[in-house]
């Protein structure tokens, strides 16, 4: 399985963090994989065969070609097809709101086709997309397109971003009262602000940034005692941790290691 990841023009550098592929002949992924959430939107490109996706219900649907996935806020449960063969932009957490005027809670956990968002333009870059040669070819045809639709130069709200990196360095133990303080905003207002700008709310921003962190160490393999995980990571207790662990992730953290979570951990694991 090869992962490989690439930078974005300094144009659209503010919306994406980067660009990834993910190439593999079929049984890479034999059973059921789960992505945990990051707080990062991402506009996925599938060249390879289909990915069949769980949803909460417990029924299955096969996932669109092209698609934007929503922010997630659970754990979203995948599995391959057959050959893996996966383009990617990941955006940064509000990088994806000036492209499209859909609410973006509406798109919470939700694979949405290209066509549904972007009409005509977006089954043009998905045949662009997918018929391009290479990885070079393909950030072109999708730096071009998303260029397009930035309707101005200004497109990022900088009273959002700035909180937003205050959460990533504090590792999503900031407060919604300390970041209201710090932006003399009201919390209601930010909730709406993140919700709009972000598509979900400081606090869930911050339970998956807090999180995550926490979960790129135990890839990592540089910490193993959930005891100080929990106190690194300012919960309430161990127990507080492995229930916040296990809703975002679906399993413990002393399951994490099994193949379920082996994706999660090729995509987020080398940050």
């Amino acid at each position: 399985m090869q992962y490989q990841t690439y930078l974005a023009g300094i144009d659209l550098d503010p919306m994406i963090q980067c660009y990834w592929t993910l190439e593999g002949p079929a049984g890479s992924f034999p059973q059921k994989q789960t992505i945990v959430p990051d707080g990062c939107m991402e506009m996925i490109f599938h060249y390879g065969d289909l990915y069949q996706q769980y949803l909460e219900d417990g029924n299955i649907i096969l996932q669109p070609r092209c698609f934007v996935i929503g922010q997630l806020t659970r754990p979203l449960e995948i599995v391959a097809t057959g050959k893996t063969g996966i383009f990617s932009v990941r955006f940064h957490p509000d990088g994806f709101s000036p492209f499209t005027h859909l609410p973006l809670s509406e798109m919470e956990n939700s694979a949405i086709p290209l066509e549904r968002l972007f009409g005509n333009d977006g089954k043009n870059v998905e045949l662009a997309i997918l018929n391009a040669p290479g990885v070079s070819e393909r950030i072109k045809e999708v730096e071009q397109f998303l260029t397009n639709r930035l309707a101005t130069a200004e497109t990022i709200d900088h009273i959002t971003r700035s909180l937003i990196e205050a959460i990533w360095h504090s590792n999503g133990q900031l407060s919604v009262t300390a970041l209201s303080r710090q932006s003399q905003i009201k919390s209601r207002r930010l909730e709406r602000r993140f919700l709009s700008d972000v598509g979900m709310s400081p606090k869930q921003l911050s339970r998956v940034i807090r999180l995550n962190n926490i979960f790129k160490k135990l890839i990592s393999g540089k910490e193993t005692s959930l005891t100080a995980l929990a106190y690194e990571g300012n919960y309430f207790d161990q127990s507080h941790f492995i229930k916040e662990f296990k809703q975002l992730t679906g399993y413990t953290p002393k399951q994490y290691y099994n193949d379920n979570l082996k994706m999660s951990a090729l995509l987020y694991g080398k940050g």
